[in-house]
C-alpha cells in the first residue's frame, strides 16, 4: 500500500511540474490579449464552481466589506478571482516581457516612492512588509533594479521541482531567495543583509507557523508573522508596510508610514499590530486585489480543525542565555 501511495504522490508531483512548465511556455507564446482572456475565463469558471478557495475568499472579503449585500459580495469575489488570475498570468509572462517597460509603468503607479528612498538612504536597512495583494513580484522587480537587489523568503512548494522553478524565476528578477523552512540560517542571512544596509521584503499577512503574533484585523483576532518587526527591532532597520494593487494599465504601490519597532515581546507585538493596521487600511481601499484564499482568522482556523490558539509571544532567537523562540519570517 505504501508503494502505491508513493507512486501516486510521484505521479501528482510530476503532473504539477509539467503543468507549471507548460504554463510558463504557453503564456509566453500566445498574444497577451488572448492570454488575458484565457486566464479571465479560468477565473470565472473557478468562481462558478465555488470550490473551497473561492468560498474561503468570500468569507475573508466579508470581513473587509461587512456592509456588502450578497450580490455585491459575489461581484467582489468574482473580481478578486480575476485579479488572482491576472497575478498568475503576469508571473508566467514576466520572464519574457520587457523589464525596463515594466519598471517605467510601475514608476507611474507609485504614489510616494520617496518613502523607500529616504529609508534606504539612512543606511540601516529596510524591512518592507506586504500583504498578498496585487503583484508583489512586479513591485520586487522595480525595487531590485532601483536598489541593486533585495532579499525575500518564500514558502517551499511541493514538488521540489516546482519550488526550484519559482526560485529560478525570482532570482532572474534580482531577488535573493531564502526558504521559509530554512530556520536559523534564513534568519541570520536576513540580519546580515539588513546590517549591511540592504532591502528585505516579506509577505506578512498570514502566519505559516504556530508562533505568530496575535493581532486584531478587520475587527477579528488572527496571527501575523513576528519576523518583520523582530528583524527591524534587532537591527535598527526601518519597518515599512507597503501594498500593491492592479490598475487597468499597470500597478499601484503605496508605502505606509514607517512603524517603530522596539525590542522585547511587547515592542514586537505592538509593531506587528501597527503593520496589520496599515494592511487593513490599504486592503480596504483595494479589496478586489487581496488574494487571500486560505483561512486567516482564528475562528476560521478552528472551524477547519487547525490549532488556532495564539502562539508564544516570545520572538527573539536563542542567543547566549536567552531562552526565547526564533520567529518565522
Amino acid at each position: 500500500m505504501s508503494d502505491t501511495v508513493a507512486r501516486g504522490a510521484d505521479w501528482r508531483a510530476a503532473l504539477a511540474d509539467r503543468g507549471y512548465g507548460a504554463g510558463w511556455a504557453l503564456v509566453r507564446t500566445v498574444p497577451p490579449p488572448l492570454a488575458d482572456r484565457l486566464f479571465t475565463l479560468g477565473a470565472d469558471l473557478a468562481f462558478e464552481r465555488r470550490g473551497r478557495g473561492v468560498r474561503q475568499l468570500a468569507r475573508n472579503l466579508r470581513r473587509v466589506v461587512p456592509d456588502a449585500g450578497p450580490a455585491e459580495l459575489a461581484r467582489l469575489v468574482r473580481t478578486a478571482m480575476r485579479s488572482y488570475a491576472r497575478y498568475w498570468r503576469e508571473a508566467f509572462q514576466l520572464p519574457a516581457v520587457d523589464h525596463a517597460a515594466v519598471r517605467r509603468t510601475f514608476d507611474r503607479g507609485i504614489e510616494n516612492p520617496s518613502a523607500l528612498d529616504e529609508a534606504m538612504s539612512a543606511g540601516r536597512g529596510v524591512v518592507v512588509a506586504l500583504p498578498h495583494s496585487g503583484n508583489w513580484d512586479m513591485a520586487g522587480l522595480w525595487a531590485a533594479h532601483r536598489y541593486g537587489g533585495l532579499t525575500t523568503v518564500v514558502e517551499r512548494l511541493r514538488p521540489e521541482s516546482v519550488y526550484e522553478r519559482f526560485v529560478a524565476y525570482r532570482e532572474s528578477l534580482g531577488f535573493e531567495i531564502l526558504p521559509a523552512d530554512g530556520g536559523r540560517r534564513t534568519m541570520m542571512t536576513m540580519l546580515e543583509r539588513l546590517r549591511a544596509g540592504g532591502l528585505v521584503c516579506l509577505v506578512a499577512d498570514r502566519d505559516l507557523s504556530s508562533g505568530g503574533v496575535p493581532v486584531d484585523f478587520f475587527g477579528e483576532r488572527t496571527r501575523m508573522p513576528a519576523g518583520p518587526a523582530w528583524l527591524a527591532a534587532r537591527t535598527g532597520a526601518t519597518l515599512l508596510p507597503a501594498t500593491t494593487w492592479f490598475t487597468p494599465s499597470g500597478w499601484g504601490l503605496r508605502f505606509a508610514r514607517p512603524v517603530a519597532a522596539a525590542g522585547g515581546a511587547a515592542g514586537v507585538a505592538g509593531a506587528t499590530q501597527a503593520v496589520a493596521d496599515a494592511f487593513a487600511e490599504e486592503i480596504g481601499r483595494h479589496p478586489e486585489d487581496w488574494h487571500m484564499l486560505q483561512p486567516l482568522w482564528l475562528s476560521d482556523l478552528r472551524a477547519r480543525g487547525r490549532r488556532a490558539e495564539p502562539g508564544d509571544a516570545r520572538v527573539a532567537p536563542r542567543t547566549g542565555r536567552e531562552t526565547v523562540k526564533e520567529p518565522r519570517p
